[in-house]
């Protein structure tokens, strides 16, 4: 495939030096330049979640058993309304 690209005329006269001192063509050093930002990109694009937020995880401490409270405090409500409709049963009726 043939593909037209446009430099400024200081980077292609780098270019050009840097090929003619190393032997390589033109094509053979945009290809390796280009398949070289391609990996970077696709590797920066491709990362986990989790390797997104490692940066992240840990920062803002709280207590260790925060599920659990949450748990125990909410079953405690629950056992409040259970003894309400209980204690409202066993009332005797006037």
């Amino acid at each position: 495939m043939t593909t037209t690209v446009k430099l400024p005329t200081t980077l292609e006269m780098t270019l050009r030096q840097h090929c003619a001192v190393s032997g390589e063509s033109i094509s053979e050093v945009i290809r390796v330049a280009l398949e070289a930002h391609l990996a970077i990109t696709q590797e920066n694009t491709a990362a986990s979640p989790w390797a997104l937020g490692t940066d992240y995880f840990g920062r803002h401490a709280g207590p260790a058993n925060l599920a659990e409270s949450y748990r125990e405090a909410r079953g405690a409500v629950w056992d409040d309304v259970a003894s309400a409709k209980s204690a409202r049963r066993a009332r005797p009726q006037s």
